[in-house]
């Protein structure tokens, strides 16, 4: 893909990467004001502050967390997307260290090996351009943010799960903004590293245990309307003994939603072309009678 999937980061120092292999190791170089301030105070609520001390500088930061009182689901999707009410946790999973520009998903900040530090110092902290975020994030800033993260597992060479993830949780801050095109193209992103990861890196991977990686490639597959790919993952899930009974329903589900709605036209326009065949070759057996 050529895709520039770090638009948005020149303002951070960053307009001179493009045409990015992601997952190639070597490296190339609206509502009314008033409502609003309202929505953003309530949010500002159900933050508090971390502090941090950036493992590839050593300066000490606070981070934006979100009080785990405040999370309010409202629906999962079936890529295993949550959305909440009140306040998105997913805007604040980035930490990013404002002096060295070093960020990732909180999960993965302190773990970083000592001797990919350079690397962040020399590819990232030299173009470095701070910036002071407000109190309470919205989908452009996490996007932004996600896109860092992204940046910094690539220039790091972090293993294929890391940056898949970070791909998936940027195709669904595109879906927050309906923006289709964008997820569309993250997601594809992140299908290539589940898939990388799924048969190179140990389980767990990110909380998921095989089959639920399974699942959730057959899932992408079906976004990205490869659907005889999507049928295979799921038939896959789904006849493997000791899966999770929800993960294999899903799996089900999916399937079933597949045949129904994507299969079915071409089964119909299958049949009457048989249909006309049959009609044809009578014509012409009478005719031979």
């Amino acid at each position: 893909m050529n895709d520039n999937i770090f638009s948005g980061l020149e303002k951070l120092g960053f307009n001179d990467i493009i045409n990015v292999d992601l997952y190639n190791d070597i490296k190339t170089k609206k509502e009314k004001s008033s409502d609003n301030s309202k929505k953003i105070s309530k949010q500002g609520s159900y933050l508090y502050n971390k502090e941090i001390i950036c493992p590839v500088c050593n300066t000490a930061f606070k981070a934006k967390a979100v009080k785990t009182s405040s999370y309010r689901v409202l629906s999962r999707d079936t890529d295993f997307f949550t959305r909440y009410a009140v306040i998105n946790p997913y805007f604040y999973d980035i930490w990013l260290c404002n002096s060295c520009g070093y960020a990732s998903m909180k999960v993965d900040f302190f773990k970083i090996k000592s001797y990919k530090i350079n690397e962040i110092k020399t590819s990232i902290t030299s173009k470095w351009k701070p910036r002071e975020y407000p109190e309470v994030y919205d989908v452009d800033i996490a996007i932004e943010r996600y896109k860092l993260a992204l940046l910094n597992y690539y220039v790091i060479e972090s293993v294929a799960s890391k940056k898949a993830m970070a791909c998936l949780k940027i195709a669904w801050m595109y879906r927050l903004k309906n923006d289709s095109k964008n997820e569309l193209i993250f997601l594809g992103h992140a299908l290539t590293g589940i898939e990388e990861a799924f048969f190179k890196e140990d389980f767990p991977i990110y909380g998921m245990d095989r089959y639920t990686t399974m699942y959730l490639i057959g899932e992408l597959n079906h976004k990205l309307s490869n659907y005889d790919k999507a049928l295979l993952w799921f038939s896959k899930v789904i006849v493997q003994p000791g899966v999770k009974y929800k993960i294999k329903e899903l799996a089900r589900d999916q399937r079933e939603y597949i045949k129904l709605n994507y299969l079915s036209e071409n089964k119909i326009e299958s049949k009457e072309n048989e249909n006309e065949k049959s009609t044809k070759d009578h014509s012409i057996s009478k005719k031979i009678l």
